[in-house]
């Protein structure tokens, strides 16, 4: 089958179909690329007796150990470990390749030996954020960017924008992954794009102005950052009659966010607006988007490429591959990728819904799909508010609590120590942006008693705040992303000093905007 041929009946075929391509394209992928030049599998297969020819169908893939995070990680031993999972091609294997002769005759031995570089010379990093003292680089070819770009094409046809649409892209300039799928996916879509940089190039008011002039269509950002954004311009009064989709990246979004979006969208002026997720990650160098949906009718979940990736859903206890339909981890294997290459990588992320390959109820594309929520395991956390014993909370929980209760906008949740020492119990404080004037006394209560409903706890204390002060929490303008959970608890002294029966603290935790979080506090003026 030709590529053009691919590209116009991929996103139509069944999970049969599916599933067999792309067990066929990952052997072809390990036997010609990975295994030849990658120094981590190559190892790796040695060690647990693998070959290419090891995986026939999906279900081999079980066979293959995972990677991880922490396999990224540098140590001693191994100070730059992130370049054994780089691609350097052997140029003796790369001339034994089936047709480099031909195309030498063809077309010369310098454009042979630019056609290896186009597609295995790294020429553009990304970098991880999270519990790792140094940012992880991820490389890509030219071959990789190629691949980004079409991978941005398709996230503009999925969010059905139109050729005659202008989208305003106030992601941060940053080398992460967000920001270059967004730029890739106007260059590639033909969509006209304005990048502002997001609040810390132009803050809010430059940002605000861009609405007032650009008058986009569609805008992209991180949800913390749109909902200020959105909100600020509705206190001004700015009309964005045009808008007509929200595009979100870098952050989870929850059903209660999404309205809240739309209706600010709504006092711009615009009207039936589409606020669309996305769901992508550093490692697997990709991302992917809903489709536009009614907003009374669920989303119609993650539509992913197939020809790109292999996305699995394993029980995170187990490590066992889950049925379609089944809620777990999301393990995912690229199959075209070059430069940094991670095979069976764990995500740590947990998808509600599982993976469907049913037709799309809203767009009708026959694609792999991500249905439900995603939360991060890491999310959840023990707290000792007692002597007793630890609490588990789940953070994600308390996101969509937050987000859906009324007359609540921004939030942002503090964990300290009672008194800020070390060994004390553990207080959970709640920074709110109260809306619609509504009674101070009445709204704490709301909020204690939605968290008791749906968590088990109550937060030691309810802060309220303006808009400004919650911008400044937050670190709207200053931080790359905003920051909606913070974790001030002093960190304990080393075990041999603790006192018997205190309780384990915890020091610098990843944000669910992936950053790590410090132990100084933000103070307001």
């Amino acid at each position: 089958m030709s590529r053009n041929s691919l590209q116009n009946q991929w996103q139509q075929w069944s999970e049969p179909v599916v599933r067999r391509w792309q067990a066929e394209q990952l052997r072809r992928y390990l036997r010609s690329v990975v295994l030849p030049f990658s120094a981590n599998y190559r190892k790796l297969f040695l060690e647990h007796g693998l070959d290419a020819e090891s995986f026939r169908t999906l279900e081999d893939l079980q066979r293959l150990p995972f990677t991880t995070k922490a396999d990224l990680l540098n140590t001693a031993a191994q100070p730059q470990r992130f370049k054994d999972f780089i691609l350097i091609p052997d140029q003796k294997v790369l001339a034994r390749r089936p047709g480099t002769v031909l195309r030498a005759l063809l077309h010369g031995r310098e454009r042979v030996k630019q056609d290896f570089e186009s597609e295995f010379r790294p020429i553009f990093a990304t970098f991880t954020t999270g519990r790792s003292a140094e940012p992880t680089p991820l490389f890509f070819t030219q071959r990789d960017l190629n691949r980004l770009a079409i991978a941005g094409r398709r996230l503009v046809e999925i969010c059905a924008t139109r050729p005659e649409d202008k989208l305003l892209n106030t992601l941060p300039f940053a080398p992460h992954l967000a920001f270059w799928l967004a730029h890739y996916a106007g260059t590639a879509g033909g969509v006209l794009t304005m990048s502002s940089g997001g609040g810390k190039v132009m803050g809010t008011e430059g940002n605000i102005r861009h609405l007032r002039k650009f008058n986009p269509d569609i805008l992209i950002g991180v949800p913390t950052f749109v909902y200020h954004l959105l909100h600020q311009a509705a206190e001004e009064g700015v009309h964005c009659q045009n808008l007509r989709r929200i595009v979100l990246a870098g952050e989870k979004v929850s059903d209660g966010l999404r309205q809240k979006l739309r209706d600010l969208a709504l006092e711009l002026g615009a009207r039936n607006v589409d606020v669309l997720a996305t769901y992508g990650f550093s490692e697997a160098k990709l991302a992917w988007s809903e489709c536009p949906f009614p907003y009374n009718q669920p989303s119609s979940g993650y539509h992913l490429y197939a020809d790109l990736g292999i996305v699995e859903v394993i029980d995170p206890n187990t490590e066992e591959a889950l049925p379609p339909g089944q809620p777990g981890e999301l393990v995912f294997t690229p199959i075209e990728a070059r430069g940094t290459v991670l095979l069976r990588y764990r995500t740590g992320d947990f998808i509600d819904g599982g993976l469907t390959y049913e037709p799309c109820p809203y767009c009708g594309r026959s694609l792999p799909r991500l249905l439900g929520n995603i939360s991060r395991r890491s999310e959840i956390r023990e707290m000792n508010f007692d002597k007793i014993k630890g609490t588990l909370v789940d953070f994600n929980e308390l996101e969509h609590v937050l987000d859906g209760a009324p007359h609540v906008g921004a939030w942002q949740v503090e964990l300290r120590k009672i008194n800020d020492d070390p060994l004390e119990l553990d207080e959970l404080i709640l920074h709110v942006q109260r809306l619609n004037a509504v009674d101070e006394e009445q709204l704490r209560r709301d909020l204690s008693e939605r968290c008791a409903a749906h968590l088990e706890i109550q937060p030691n204390q309810i802060l309220f705040h303006d808009a400004g002060e919650m911008r400044l929490l937050q670190g709207v303008g200053r931080l790359i992303k905003e920051q909606k959970l913070v974790d001030h608890r002093p960190q304990a002294p080393p075990p041999q000093e603790q006192t018997a029966g205190a309780g384990a603290s915890f020091v610098g935790t990843e944000s669910q905007s992936g950053a790590l979080v410090g132990n100084k506090p933000e103070t307001l003026p």
